[in-house]
C-alpha cells in the first residue's frame, strides 16, 4: 500500500498486527523489585495502560515484560497542604480534576486533568502516564517510517501537519499531547524519578526536552527510570488561573491549542501554551513581566505579535497562531481585569 505523503514522499504504511505482541505482566509492591525487573530488556512500566496498551495494540511496543507500578509505595498518595502538593504517579487524572484540596489551591491544574479525553480515560488515566505519553502524529502512529520510530526523516514536515507544532519543532514537528504538562509547568512543578542509581527531580522545565536534543523520545527519563511523583511548591498555589483549551471537536479530542494562565499572589505571571510545540511552551519572560504590569495597555494585540514572533507554522497549521494569539489575548484582558480589581 503506498502513500501520498506530500513534497516528494512516498513510503509504504506498515500492515497493523493480525495479533496482539504478547507479553508477560508483574505486580510488583517494592520500589527495588519494580527497578529489578525495568532493568530487563524489552520491559515497560505501566500504570492505566490508556495508552501503552494502544501502543502495544498499533506494534509500536513490543514489551516482553509490563510492569505494573500501581502497587508501589506512595503510587496513589495525593498529599496537599501549605508547604505544597505531592501526587504520586499513579494517581487517577480524574482524581485531580475534582479534588477539593486541587481545586482550592492549584484549580490550574484540576482545569487541564478535567479536560483530557473521555470520562472512562480520565478515570482509568493516571498523571505520571499522562506526562510520559506518546505523541498523536498521524505518521508515527500508522507506523510510517519517522524520527519517532527509527527513520530519518519527518514525513509531516511536507505532508499532513495540520495538527502539528508551530513552535520549537524540527526534525520533528510532533506536539505534546498532555493538558496536565502544560497547567504543571504554568506551576513550576517537579518530576521526581527513580532509577537503579538512585532518585532524581526533575524541574518540569527540563522533563520534556525538545526534539533536537533527543529526537526519539518525549522525556527526560533514562532507560529504566520511573515516575514516582510530581510536586507542586506553595508558591504555585492560589491566584488567578485559567486552562483554556481549543478542540476541533469540542469535546474529548487533544489540543489543538492550549493555554495555562497564571497570576500568583505576588503579582507575576505565568502563561504556557500547548499544541504549538513538541513540549509545553512558556512564554519568554519579558512578555510574562509586562503582562503583569499591565505596560501593554489596551493594545493587547502586541502581547500576541511579541509570544509567537518566533513562530514558524507549517503548511497547513497557520491557524494556529491565529488561535494562540486569540488565547493569550484573552488571557491579557482577564489578568488586566483581575489586577484593576484588586488594586
Amino acid at each position: 500500500m503506498e502513500i501520498d505523503l506530500g513534497a516528494g514522499y512516498a513510503q509504504a504504511q506498515q500492515p497493523f498486527p493480525t495479533a496482539v505482541h504478547p507479553f508477560d505482566y508483574q505486580r510488583p509492591t517494592t520500589y527495588a523489585a519494580a527497578l529489578e525487573r525495568l532493568a530487563q530488556p524489552g520491559t515497560l512500566p505501566m500504570a492505566g495502560g490508556t495508552d501503552l496498551l494502544v501502543l502495544v495494540k498499533e506494534g509500536l511496543a513490543e514489551p516482553n515484560l509490563v510492569v505494573d507500578v500501581r502497587s508501589l509505595p506512595g503510587a496513589r498518595e495525593l498529599k496537599v497542604s501549605a508547604d505544597g502538593a505531592r501526587i504520586g504517579a499513579a494517581v487517577r487524572v480524574a482524581e485531580l480534576a475534582t479534588d477539593e484540596r486541587i481545586l482550592a489551591r492549584y484549580p490550574l491544574l484540576a482545569e487541564a486533568c478535567a479536560s483530557v479525553g473521555t470520562t472512562a480515560l480520565q478515570s482509568m488515566g493516571t498523571i505520571g502516564g499522562n506526562l510520559c505519553q506518546r505523541p498523536r502524529c498521524w505518521y508515527f502512529r500508522r507506523r510510517i517510517s519517522c524520527y519517532k520510530n527509527g527513520g530519518h526523516a519527518c514525513p509531516a514536515e511536507h505532508g499532513e501537519n495540520q495538527h502539528l507544532a508551530i513552535l520549537g519543532g524540527g526534525p520533528c514537528y510532533a506536539v505534546h499531547p498532555s493538558d496536565p504538562a502544560v497547567a504543571l509547568t504554568a506551576l513550576d512543578a517537579t518530576v521526581e524519578v527513580l532509577g537503579r542509581r538512585g532518585p532524581r527531580r526533575i524541574p518540569i522545565g527540563r522533563f520534556f526536552p525538545s526534539p533536537r536534543e533527543r529526537v526519539e523520545a518525549e522525556t527526560a527519563l533514562d532507560s529504566g527510570e520511573l515516575v514516582v511523583a510530581i510536586e507542586l511548591p506553595a508558591e504555585s498555589a492560589g491566584g488567578w488561573q485559567r486552562y483554556h483549551k481549543v478542540m476541533q471537536r469540542a469535546a474529548w479530542d487533544f489540543a489543538l491549542v492550549s493555554l495555562a494562565a497564571q497570576m500568583r499572589r505576588d503579582g507575576s505571571v505565568r502563561l504556557v501554551l500547548g499544541g504549538v510545540a513538541p513540549f509545553p511552551w512558556r512564554l519568554a519572560a519579558e512578555v510574562e513581566r509586562d503582562v503583569a504590569a499591565g505596560m501593554l495597555g489596551d493594545d493587547v494585540a502586541t502581547l500576541a505579535d511579541r509570544a509567537l514572533y518566533d513562530a514558524r507554522p507549517l503548511t497547513h497549521n497557520r491557524y494556529k497562531v491565529g488561535l494562540a494569539a486569540a488565547l493569550l489575548r484573552r488571557a491579557a484582558r482577564d489578568i488586566r481585569r483581575e489586577t484593576d480589581a484588586l488594586s
